[in-house]
């Protein structure tokens, strides 16, 4: 029996999610960044912040529920008994007539991660009672849908009452992903973001005690050479009064069309080495105390990408692996810089642990023939962005 993929389903979806989202279900509740002024982030700008109606949501989650049933009906008439398979995955994306929402939910099917990412930068903005309705009414929607993470501002999370934070988690909402980047209040003041110290423990924590789980990004090298050891360590300390349950690293690029790059090219911000970077983020690690958050380094952005682990027995290897990359020759140095730039790399001891010294040598010199070795892999780096 011939099914019929509809092309006129469609539903609206954002322009980023985490990376640890990456196989999931990408729902937008509210357009944009309602604050918007964050000095370090290219994302949202000329865009304007916007909340969606409960309406508005609900037809896209009655969209996505008539996606899958087709996929699902695909799947039976394919032979697959309702399996959403390479096959079936395959007939989909085959398909020019589909949108990329029909795309991200057979897609979604296809890894059975069940997890569901909120769109934009700042649900918890959303009124409780309506954000609540809309979850809920995705949850009963949508039989595979295990866990409902979203994005949040501190500032909101700290303005949210306790009660009105476990009436989401009651709803089913699971996860928060907050940008921390710094708990250093000047730094927070000249970066544009538009929150406090105090601010960002009280939203961290009362997202806790909401019952959610709570992921906290930090970024690396935005104190710059001006406020390294400042950033480096009142982040830890902010971070040691939440107890977050992921500690997410994301080193500081600053593409031109950041407002930052102003700053960087009048002289008023300074950034670090990649060398400084890796100094700063050991001393960020030592300065952890009391909790047992995981800290991940997952992002192609980040040097060392094995920094990983939860807090307190993960902290010494964290340390451990730090203080080899910051022994190495320089040479050495700039080889791991090059094999992680390549994307070959997680860790300095991959080089010999995958048998790639060879052919990066040779990459290397290719490298060194062409200009200054140091400027190069910072391009590649910030091509990243």
């Amino acid at each position: 029996m011939a099914v019929t993929l509809d092309s006129s389903l469609s539903f609206e979806q954002g322009p980023i999610r985490p990376p640890s989202e990456a196989k999931s279900l990408l729902l937008r509740f509210s357009r944009n960044c309602p604050w918007n002024k964050c000095k370090f982030c290219p994302v949202y700008k000329r865009r304007t912040f916007g909340r969606r109606t409960l309406e508005e949501i609900k037809a896209d989650i009655d969209a996505a529920t008539q996606m899958r049933e087709q996929i699902l009906k695909l799947s039976w008439a394919l032979g697959s008994a309702g399996k959403v398979n390479d096959q079936v995955v395959q007939k989909v994306f085959s398909n020019p007539a589909l949108s990329d929402s029909f795309r991200n939910v057979a897609a979604w099917l296809y890894y059975g991660t069940g997890n569901v990412f909120l769109q934009d930068a700042n649900s918890l903005l959303i009124n409780p009672e309506t954000l609540a309705e809309a979850v809920g009414y995705l949850r009963r929607s949508i039989p595979e849908v295990e866990r409902i993470t979203t994005y949040a501002r501190s500032s909101t999370a700290a303005q949210r009452t306790v009660e009105e934070l476990t009436l989401l988690r009651k709803a089913g909402l699971d996860r928060v992903h907050i940008g921390l980047e710094t708990g250093y209040d000047p730094l927070l003041k000249f970066m544009k973001k538009g929150t406090t110290a105090a601010k960002q423990i009280k939203g961290g924590q009362n997202i806790k005690a909401a019952g959610m789980e709570l992921s906290e990004y930090v970024m690396p090298g935005l104190g710059g050479k001006k406020w390294s050891k400042e950033h480096a360590v009142h982040s830890a300390q902010v971070l040691n009064q939440i107890n977050p349950d992921f500690i997410r690293l994301r080193t500081l690029r600053v593409p031109t069309r950041v407002e930052l790059y102003k700053d960087l090219e009048n002289g008023a911000f300074e950034k670090l080495s990649d060398d400084e970077v890796v100094e700063e983020i050991r001393l960020f690690v030592s300065c952890l105390e009391g909790i047992e958050s995981y800290v991940a380094s997952d992002h192609i952005m980040n040097l060392i990408e094995t920094v990983e682990g939860r807090l307190p027995d993960a902290k010494e290897n964290m340390l451990e692996i730090l203080d080899h990359y910051l022994g190495l020759p320089e040479k050495e140095k700039l080889m791991y810089r090059l094999c992680r730039r390549m994307g070959r790399c997680r860790e300095p001891r991959d080089i010999d642990r995958y048998g790639l010294r060879g052919d990066l040598t040779a990459a290397f010199e290719r490298v060194a023939a062409q200009g200054d070795v140091e400027d190069i892999l910072t391009q590649m780096a910030d091509s990243m962005v």
